[in-house]
């Protein structure tokens, strides 16, 4: 049995912090959802400690007046944006396209969280899936080969921003999209982000031996536009994070020498996770059905069909 991950760092650990004498100088990182939320603090604290980021935004003008603020606050311009709409698979496909050179950090960060009504996208995906899982899925194998290509330069990591939720659902292998079940906006939820727990698991597996090193994370309790459908953050005050510290474990496994070679793994407060096999009540940990190599092989499977229709 593999030992458990501990750092120095923890649940009020900030991403600067995590990234204190980290010197990022000629890496890129991409950050997708960079323009809002935990997104923000993990760009800056990049750029801060010298990488060139992306963040990929669907909102145009949001992203670049983020990038305005943040490029004004870490100087030297370090922070660009690229347009992309993770429910839209043309887009994805667009910005994969216009990326060119390696690409040492690839954070999947953006999402939606508990869409009242059941929504499909133009191929009939579930939008949650769609947007938190399948997108992310889609742009990670459409940059493998940009991945890949950092591995003369230490290799490359793919950070799946996952969070409590997979404790809420597993992956309904026999009905995704919810055409028979009857849709349940926080069961959705939890479907998707058990998927970019598995997403990492397999990506581990596949590429590790192109200096691909994939890891999934809980980022704790943040208040941000995420919880709009769910009338706001209802997490008690004492277990609440800022966006600084919200973002911590996601620079963490995208940068920190702490994290050298290690794959396929779930962290939350900036330490790796217990397995669990029930749902606690204070939702810490990953369920063991988030990190399955069977399951995680059988998705990784499932999907490439699917986004190959």
């Amino acid at each position: 049995m593999t030992s458990m991950i501990t750092t120095p760092f923890g649940f009020a650990s900030t991403a600067d912090e995590v990234l204190q004498g980290v010197d990022l100088r000629g890496k890129r990182a991409v950050v997708t959802g960079g323009s809002s939320g935990i997104g923000i603090d993990t760009a800056r604290a990049l750029a801060a400690a010298g990488a060139e980021v992306t963040i990929a935004v669907r909102n145009l003008e949001a992203g670049h007046r983020v990038a305005a603020d943040l490029n004004a606050a870490c100087g030297d311009g370090l922070v660009k944006v690229g347009v992309l709409d993770l429910a839209d698979q043309a887009s994805v496909q667009a910005f994969i396209a216009a990326w060119q050179g390696p690409l040492h950090m690839l954070i999947n960060n953006g999402g939606v969280m508990a869409i009242p009504e059941r929504n499909l996208t133009a191929e009939g995906w579930e939008m949650q899936l769609a947007t938190n899982y399948i997108g992310h899925f889609t742009l990670t194998l459409g940059l493998h080969g940009a991945l890949a290509a950092a591995k003369p330069e230490g290799g490359a990591r793919v950070v799946s921003v996952s969070s409590s939720g997979n404790l809420i659902a597993p992956v309904l292998f026999g009905d995704i999209h919810f055409n028979f079940l009857a849709y349940d906006p926080l069961v959705a939820y939890g479907q998707s982000k058990s998927a970019c727990a598995l997403m990492a698991v397999e990506a581990t597996r596949r590429w590790a031996t192109d200096g691909i090193f994939a890891n999934a994370l809980n980022p704790g309790a943040i208040a941000t536009n995420l919880q709009k459908h769910t009338g706001g953050l209802k997490t008690p005050p004492e277990r609440r994070k800022t966006t600084a510290q919200g973002a911590a474990t996601s620079v963490l496994l995208a940068a920190s020498p702490l994290l050298d070679g290690i794959g396929g793994r779930y962290f939350e407060d900036c330490n790796e996770a217990p397995v669990v096999d029930h749902r606690p009540v204070d939702f810490r940990g990953v369920a063991a059905y988030a990190l399955d190599p069977v399951l995680a092989e059988r998705l990784w499977e499932d999907t490439v069909r699917m986004i190959a229709r």
